[in-house]
This record gives C-alpha cells, structure tokens and sequence, in this order.
C-alpha cells in the first residue's frame, strides 16, 4: 500500500485519481493487443480499496451467495458486487472472488490470481476495459474516512517495505486533503518487480501497517 482535516470529497477525489491509473492499461491492451495466456480462466488490484468507518472481516464464499452486507454499506456493497460480477462474466476471470461483507475488495485473493502466470492483464476493469463502469460505480459508492489516518498508516508501511528490502518504495504524499499512495515511484514504467520472492516477503512482514481496506491502494 501530518496534514489537514478530511476531505468531505476525499473518496471521491482519491477514487478518480486512482481509476484513470487502472483504465489505462486494459485501454492500451485494446490497442495493441493482449500478451501471456489468458485463455484458462478469467483473473490482482482494485476497485480502489479504503478504509470503512467500521470494519468487517468476514468473507464469502460463492456457493449460496454471499450473505447481507451490514447496515450502512448495502450501496457500496451492491456496486461492488456487480462489479465482481462483470469481472466473472465479462472480465474474464470466472474465480474473481466475492467482496468482503464491509463492500471493499479480498485483495488477498485478487493479488493471488494476479500472481498466476497470464493472469495480471486486465485484472483491474477486466480485459480490453469490459469491467470499467461498474469500477468507477463502485469507487464512487465506497464510503468516507479518515484521510490522516489513512496517510499515517500508507507512510508506515512505506518505511517498512523500505526497511525489509524494498528501497525504491516511495511514501505516500498529501493532495487537496487527500492522503495518495507511495509505492513504485514510476508506476507508468514499474522499477520495483512485485511478482520476486522478496517484494512477496516484505508485503507479508508489513501488511499490518494498513488500515483495513488500504491493502489495494499501495
């Protein structure tokens, strides 16, 4: 995965912000064409994750569906699970997993399909884009937090990735009152090989360093 007060359009802000990253890439698979074999099943990062105001831990599974989310997330949840739903049928990656009960994304298991050789094109809004709108809908239904907190936790797990290995993660930065991700410095051309055995190590040491729901954005 200091400075001033929330931002009542933080998510909002943080949340576009972060999807022209996300659309650029299937967008320009579009153009040029698709690399790997992606032909098994359909397939790492998200909807932009974020922190609720009251976690959930509990997970779904698909058999039977997943169960309600709780009071106050039902719209979030909602657009996320069409969102999962396109990426299974549209996106292709049929084992996209269920959101978690809070709406925000199990990126435990997303980065896991990610990971699988093939698997990372289209990952976020689906191949060729197929997914996008129902991306953007759930970013724009994910609701408010703590943006200082939100910084706070991003930074400390910035210094971690750096003490366990990971010079070149950057830290996070604050814009309009809206706490952005650190990480790889040059995102558009990636120095820092997420898929090696010690990137994998240093994210496992420091992941208690996000808050809930941030493990997708940095």
């Amino acid at each position: 995965m200091t400075f001033p007060r929330t931002n009542p359009r933080g998510p909002r802000t943080t949340a576009r912000l972060r999807v022209a990253a996300l659309v650029a890439l299937p967008v320009l698979a579009l153009a040029v064409g698709c690399g790997g074999d992606d032909s098994a099943v359909g397939t790492r990062s998200d909807a932009v994750a974020d922190v609720p105001r009251t976690p959930t831990a509990g997970t779904t599974k698909d058999a039977g569906g997943p169960s309600a989310p709780p009071a106050g997330k039902s719209a979030f949840y909602d657009a996320q699970l069409k969102y999962v739903q396109c990426m299974r049928v549209k996106g292709g990656y049929k084992d996209f997993p269920d959101p978690r009960l809070s709406g925000y994304l199990d990126w435990d298991k997303v980065n896991e399909i990610g990971s699988q050789p093939g698997r990372n094109e289209g990952i976020k809004g689906g191949r060729n884009g197929a997914c996008v709108t129902e991306l953007r809908a759930a970013m724009d239904a994910e609701p408010e937090r703590d943006q200082q907190k939100s910084y706070e936790s991003m930074l400390a797990h910035a210094k971690c990735m750096r003490d366990n290995g990971v010079s070149r993660f950057t830290n996070p930065t604050m814009s309009g009152g809206n706490a952005q991700p650190g990480g790889d410095p040059n995102p558009a051309s990636p120095s820092i090989d997420t898929d090696s055995p010690a990137y994998k190590k240093a994210r496992k040491a420091c992941e208690s360093k996000l808050l809930y729901g941030l493990d997708g954005m940095q």
